[in-house]
């Protein structure tokens, strides 16, 4: 499976004076991706069905088995993204998986350009100690399957 793919709006809100996503809104825009992809829906008495049953093993809300914490973000800007008529495309992937943390790497398009690449570093975290718990071996063997290598970054 590795990389897949997830189409998020940009929405006017997103865009600053310059006509371009701003660079703060092009992390809602990861968010969501990331969300889509990974999360199932589950907690906070949401039932929701998950976007791909296979990758979507974290519990969504703060009444789920598990917290994500962001514990990082890398972000570089290679164009910029306007408001599009159709969804923006971006790629995303498992690129390491740690212990009690993993990776999400991503690509955002418009059409074949690529605007921005990204790393957001995630901790599992256990909600009633707060403090960060092991992957299962289920939530592991269901990350590996949308692992891929990193991204190299430019700098």
């Amino acid at each position: 499976m590795a990389k897949l793919t997830v189409r998020v709006p940009v929405r006017w809100s997103d865009l600053d004076p310059y006509g371009h996503v701003n660079n703060v809104a092009m992390l809602t825009l990861l968010e969501e991706a990331r969300v889509a992809a990974f999360w199932n829906g589950r907690g906070n008495g949401v039932d929701a069905e998950p976007t791909d049953p296979h990758t979507a093993v974290i519990g969504a809300g703060t009444s789920g088995e598990t917290l994500t914490f962001v514990a990082s973000h890398r972000i570089e800007y290679l164009a910029q993204l306007g408001h599009l008529a159709e969804p923006a495309r971006i790629q995303l992937w498992i690129s390491a998986i740690g212990g009690a943390s993993f990776d999400i790497d991503y690509e955002v398009f418009d059409g074949e350009t690529v605007c921005a690449r990204a790393r957001t570093t995630l901790v599992l975290i256990d909600p009633e100690t707060k403090r960060p718990r092991k992957f299962t071996a289920e939530e592991k063997t269901a990350l590996t399957g949308a692992l891929a290598p990193p991204l190299t970054f430019r700098r």
